[in-house]
C-alpha cells in the first residue's frame, strides 16, 4: 500500500489493498500480546460487498476524483472510512522521526491502511494528520479476538405491551428512530470462520464507527515502535508515544458538526441528533435518548447516562416529600409554643443565659435567639421523623429498581457475561510493559506477564500509608477549623453586641454563633476544594505506581481511594456538628477545653436554637458550593477555552476547515472523564441521604443541579469533547457496593441526628412524661438548668459583668440540679430519661428501617422476568441455529467430497452420508 501525502493528492490517485498484497504483506503482525497473521476471508458466496470489490466498479470510478469537501469522514477516495486520526508536529527531532516510522511501519504491518494530511493544509500550518482506516480483514480478525458480539438473527420478541394512559407521557418521548436508531437482533460473538452465519449486508457498514474505533485502538494501544530485531518492551502503544511527545493527539472522529447535519448520505449524522433531541437545555423535559447514546459514544458512557437519568427520576419523589415536610414546618409555625415562650418578653426576655465564652462573651437574654428558634422549627419538627424513615426505604427503592434497570441494559446492549469473557482482553498495556517476569496460566496454558507478591506488597504498603497520610492531614484541617470556630467565636462576641448590652446581636440576623458557622463553613469548603486539587493527582500517581492487571481493577482501586478521601473531606465537618458539637461542653464552673484549660479554647457550644439548624448550615454551604464550583468547571470553563475555536470553526467553509482538524482543537476525555462524573453525583447522594434529616429540601436541589447537570454533560459530550474511544461495561462498577454502603450508613447516621441533634426527642419526653396536661407549655424554663453566678469561676466571667446583682442565677442548656440542692449540678432523672428514649429511638427506628428494606431487597427480583425469558430465549437460538448451521456445512462438505470421488465409491459414499446425517 502507498500512504500520500496532502501534496501529490492532485496528482495521485489513491492505490485500494487488494487480496493479493494482504498475502503478500512485508512480514507478519507484530504486537506484544500475539502475532495475527492475516488472511482474506472465503466469502464470495455470501453475496457480500467489499470494499475492493466496489472501488472497481464502473460506477466508483467518479469516487476516486478527490472531493472538495474536506468535512468528511472518509480518505480522499470517498470510500475508505476513517477510523482514527494520529496528529503530530514536525519540530525536526530525529527520535520521534524515528519512532514514528517505526509505528506506522508496524501498522502497515498488521493490515491498517494510512493516509497523510500535509502542513501546508492544515490552518496552523505546522500540525500533520494521520488517517487510520481498518479493512475488513482487520476487523474480522479482531472482532473475533475481542469476542465482540455481532447480529445473526432478528429478534422475535414483541416489546413490551402498551400502557394505559400512555398518551401521558407523549410530550417527553422523542422520535422513534431517535429512540431506537437500529432494529433489534439476537447477537452472537463474532468468529471469522463463520462469517455466512452472521447478517453482513455490507461489510463497510457492518461493524459501526464505534466498534471500529474500538478495534483500532486496541491495536493501537499494544502496536510497537522499534524494529523486528530489537527487543525494547518499552516502546509500545500509543499513550508512550503521547507522554513523550511523538505525537500530540489521538481520537476518533465525530461523524459530522453538531449544528448541521453531514453533506455525505453515507455518514450517519448522529452528533447531530444526539444535540438536536439531547443537549440541548431546552430538551431538558425529554427523556434520553440511550440507544443512540450507546451507538456512537460506547456502552461505558451509555450506562453513566441511563443511572444519572434513573437517580434524576428517583430524586422527583424524595424531592417532593422533602417539600412536603418542609412544608408542614411552615404551616405549623404559628404553633410552635416553645418558640413563643422563647420570643416572649415576659418569659424569654427574662432569662439570663450564662456566658457561652470566658472573658469576652457577656451574659445574654434567651429572646435573642428568637429567630433562629424559629428557624431551628422548619426543619426540626415532628414531619423530620417521616422523612427520615422515608428516605431510609426510598434509598432501598432507588438501588433496587436500578438493578432492574441495568439488568435490562445489560440484555439490551449485549453485556450479558461480558465481565467474566473479557476479563483477560482488558489487561492494561502498562501492565504488559512494565511487569517482565513471566508464569504459566493454568487455565489458558500459555505465558502471561505477574507482579512478583514481594513488589506487589511494598507497593501496596506505600499506597495505604500515602492514603493514611493524606486522610490525617484532612483530619488535621478539621481540628484547625475547629479551633478557628473555638477563637473567633469570643471575638465575634466582643464585636457584635447591642449598644444597651441588652442583647447580642446586630439588626435581627446576625449573631455570633451565626457568623462563626458560616465563615468556619466557607473556610472549610475552600480547604476541601484545595485538598481535592492535590489529592487527585497523588491518588493517580499511587495507583498507577501499584500497576493493577485490567483496566477494570484500576478503575476499582482508584475509585476506593478517591471515594474514601472525599468521604472524609466532605463529610467530616458534617460529622462533627452533628455529633460532637455541643456534646462535650460541661457546665459553669466545670467547662472542658479542647487542648486543656491552658489553651482557653472552651468547646463550643451550640447556636441557642438548637444543633440541628447549625447542621443545615454547614450542609447548604457545602453542598451547593461544591455543586456550583462543579457547574461552573464543567460548563464555562470549557465554554471560554473553546468559544474561539468553535467560532472560528463555524465561519470556515467545509472545503476549508477539515473534520480533523475541527475535532483536534476540542478537548480531550480522558480515560478518568467518567470517573469525576461519577464521584461528584456518588458524593451528592451521600448528602441528600447521611444528612437529610437536618434538610429536608437537600433532595430538591439535588433533583434541580441534576437536571442541569444532564444536560451540561450532553453538551460537553457533543460539543466541546472529541469523540471518545468506545469502550464496555456492563455495570457503574464499585459505584454500585459504594451506594449500598453509603445507604446503610445513612439509616444509622439519620437516627443519631434525630435521638442526639435534634430536639425532638427531649420535647416527646417532656410532652408525655413531665408536661401538663400533655402541653408543651413550660418546655423552655424546663430544658435550661440554674447555676449560681457566684460559684463561677473569675476565669469564665466575662470582663464587664452589667447585671449588676439584677440576678443572682443563670441558665444553661442541659438537665442538672439547681444550687442547693443536696445533689447540686449533677444530672437529673429527666436527664437519663431522655437519655434512654434516645438510644430506644436509634433501635427501634434502625431495625424498623432496616426490616422494610430487606424486605423491599427480597421482593423486587434484581432482573425482570421478560428479561430472564428473552435471555434464555437468546441462548436456546444460538445453540440451534449453530447446530443448523454445522450440520448444512457438514452436508455441503460431503456433497462436494461426493462429487469428487471415483464412481466407484459413490454407494459408500451415499451411505456414509446418510448415517451421518442420522446421527445428527
Amino acid at each position: 500500500m502507498r500512504r500520500i501525502t496532502g501534496k501529490a493528492k492532485e496528482e495521485t490517485l489513491i492505490e485500494l489493498q487488494t487480496a493479493t498484497d494482504l498475502h503478500t504483506a512485508d512480514g507478519p503482525a507484530v504486537l506484544t500480546a500475539f502475532r495475527i497473521n492475516l488472511h482474506s476471508d472465503e466469502s464470495s458466496g455470501n453475496g457480500v460487498s467489499s470494499l475492493s470489490e466496489r472501488a472497481s466498479l464502473p460506477g466508483h470510478a467518479e469516487t476516486e476524483k478527490l472531493q472538495p469537501n474536506r468535512d468528511t469522514v472518509f480518505f480522499r477516495d470517498g470510500v475508505r472510512r476513517i477510523d482514527f486520526v494520529l496528529s503530530y508536529v514536525d519540530d525536526k527531532d530525529e527520535r520521534k522521526q524515528e519512532r514514528r516510522r517505526e509505528f506506522e511501519a508496524n501498522l502497515e504491518n498488521i493490515g491498517l491502511e494510512l493516509e497523510t494530511e500535509d502542513k501546508s493544509d492544515s490552518k496552523d500550518q505546522k500540525t500533520y494528520f494521520l488517517k487510520i482506516h481498518a479493512p475488513w480483514d482487520v476487523l474480522a480478525t479482531y472482532a473475533d479476538v475481542l469476542k465482540i458480539k455481532v447480529p445473526f438473527k432478528e429478534s422475535d420478541i414483541p416489546h413490551g405491551q402498551e400502557v394505559p394512559l400512555d398518551w401521558l407521557s407523549l410530550p417527553f418521548r422523542l422520535p422513534g428512530d431517535i429512540m431506537n436508531p437500529r432494529p433489534d437482533y439476537f447477537t452472537y460473538h463474532f468468529d471469522k470462520t463463520k462469517t455466512d452465519f452472521f447478517l453482513i449486508n455490507d461489510k463497510d457498514t457492518f461493524f459501526p464507527p464505534s466498534t471500529r474505533n474500538r478495534i483500532v485502538f486496541y491495536i493501537l494501544a499494544r502496536c510497537p515502535y522499534y524494529n523486528e530485531g530489537r527487543k525494547d518492551k518499552d516502546k509500545t502503544g500509543i499513550k508512550r508515544l503521547l507522554s513523550n511527545g511523538t505525537y500530540t493527539a489521538a481520537f476518533p472522529l465525530h461523524d459530522c458538526r453538531y449544528w448541521k447535519k453531514a453533506r455525505n448520505a453515507e455518514c450517519e449524522s448522529e452528533r447531530f441528533n444526539l444535540y438536536r433531541h439531547w443537549a440541548r437545555f431546552l430538551c431538558f423535559y425529554k427523556e434520553q435518548p440511550l440507544n443512540l447514546i450507546r451507538k456512537y459514544y460506547g456502552e461505558k458512557i451509555g450506562i453513566y447516562f441511563a443511572w444519572l437519568g434513573f437517580y434524576t427520576e428517583m430524586l422527583f419523589f424524595a424531592a417532593v416529600m422533602g417539600v412536603i415536610c418542609f412544608t408542614y414546618g411552615v404551616l405549623s409555625y404559628d404553633e410552635n409554643l416553645s418558640s413563643k415562650e422563647i420570643c416572649d418578653a415576659e418569659i424569654g426576655g427574662s432569662i439570663v443565659m450564662c456566658p457561652l465564652c470566658d472573658k469576652k462573651c457577656p451574659f445574654w437574654k434567651l429572646n435573642s435567639t428568637c429567630l433562629s428558634s424559629w428557624q431551628s422549627h422548619l426543619f426540626d419538627n415532628e414531619g423530620t421523623v417521616f422523612f427520615a424513615i422515608f428516605m431510609g426505604i426510598w434509598v432501598t427503592l432507588f438501588l433496587e429498581f436500578w438493578k432492574r434497570r441495568q439488568a435490562r441494559l445489560e440484555y439490551e446492549w449485549d453485556l450479558v457475561d461480558f465481565e467474566e469473557e473479557q476479563q483477560q482482553l482488558q489487561i492494561r498495556p502498562e501492565f504488559e510493559i512494565r511487569c517482565t517476569n513471566r508464569r504459566l496460566n493454568k487455565i489458558t496454558q500459555e505465558m502471561e506477564p505477574y507482579l512478583p507478591i514481594t513488589s506487589k506488597c511494598a507497593r501496596f504498603c506505600l499506597s495505604s500509608a500515602t492514603v493514611i497520610f493524606w486522610i490525617s492531614l484532612i483530619v488535621a484541617c478539621i481540628i484547625g477549623v475547629i479551633v478557628y470556630r473555638l477563637a473567633v467565636y469570643a471575638a465575634f462576641a466582643s464585636i457584635i453586641k447591642d449598644p444597651m448590652r441588652k442583647i447580642q446581636l446586630v439588626g435581627r440576623f446576625i449573631t455570633p454563633q451565626l457568623a462563626t458557622s458560616v465563615t468556619a463553613s466557607c473556610i472549610n469548603f475552600v480547604i476541601i476544594m484545595i485538598l481535592n486539587f492535590f489529592y487527585e493527582r497523588v491518588a493517580i500517581w499511587i495507583t498507577d505506581m501499584e500497576i493493577p492487571k485490567t483496566h477494570l481493577e484500576y478503575e476499582n482501586r482508584l475509585t476506593m481511594k478517591m471515594f474514601l478521601f472525599q468521604f472524609v473531606n466532605y463529610y467530616s465537618s458534617c460529622f462533627y456538628v452533628a455529633f460532637f458539637k455541643g456534646k462535650f461542653v460541661g457546665y459553669p464552673g466545670q467547662y472542658s477545653y479542647m487542648f486543656g484549660k491552658s489553651s482557653k479554647l472552651r468547646n463550643e457550644e451550640c447556636d441557642p436554637g438548637g444543633c440541628l439548624i447549625e447542621l443545615t448550615t454547614q450542609l447548604v454551604i457545602v453542598m451547593v458550593g461544591k455543586q456550583l464550583w462543579g457547574n461552573i468547571q464543567e460548563a464555562l470553563l470549557p465554554l471560554m477555552r473553546n468559544w474561539w475555536s468553535s467560532r472560528k470553526g463555524r465561519h470556515n467553509p467545509e472545503n476549508h476547515y477539515s473534520r480533523w482538524e475541527q475535532d483536534n482543537v476540542l478537548l480531550n476525555f480522558s480515560q478518568l472523564g467518567l470517573f469525576y462524573e461519577y464521584l461528584e453525583m456518588v458524593i451528592q447522594f451521600g448528602f441528600i441521604t447521611l444528612f437529610v434529616a437536618s434538610f429536608p429540601l437537600a433532595p430538591l436541589l439535588a433533583l434541580c443541579n441534576n437536571i442541569l447537570e444532564i444536560r451540561v454533560d450532553a453538551w460537553k459530550f457533543t460539543t466541546q469533547f472529541r469523540r471518545p474511544v468506545a469502550s464496555k461495561a456492563r455495570n457503574i462498577g464499585a459505584w454500585q457496593e459504594i451506594l449500598n454502603a453509603v445507604a446503610i450508613l445513612s439509616v444509622v447516621t439519620n437516627a443519631f441526628i434525630m435521638a442526639f441533634t435534634s430536639d425532638m426527642i427531649p420535647r416527646m419526653v417532656y410532652l408525655y412524661a413531665y408536661g401538663k396536661e400533655a402541653s408543651m407549655r413550660g418546655y423552655v424554663n424546663n430544658s435550661l438548668s440554674v447555676y449560681k453566678i457566684s460559684q463561677i469561676p473569675v476565669d469564665n466571667m466575662p470582663e464587664d459583668n452589667w447585671y449588676e446583682n439584677s440576678t443572682a442565677t443563670c441558665r444553661y442548656r442541659d438537665y442538672r440540679y439547681p444550687p442547693g440542692h443536696e445533689r447540686e449540678y449533677t444530672h437529673t432523672m429527666q436527664f437519663w430519661h431522655i437519655l434512654a428514649a434516645k438510644m430506644a429511638f436509634i433501635i427501634i427506628m434502625e431495625h424498623v428501617v432496616f426490616v422494610v428494606k430487606f424486605f423491599v431487597a427480597w421482593m423486587i427480583p434484581d432482573v425482570p422476568s421478560d428479561v430472564k425469558a428473552r435471555i434464555k430465549r437468546e441462548r436456546y437460538l444460538i445453540q440451534e441455529y449453530l447446530h443448523n448451521y454445522e450440520v448444512e456445512k457438514l452436508k455441503l462438505q460431503l456433497s462436494a467430497s461426493f462429487l469428487t470421488e471415483p464412481l466407484s465409491e459413490l454407494t459408500v459414499t451415499a451411505d456414509k452420508h446418510e448415517v451421518l446425517s442420522e446421527c445428527l
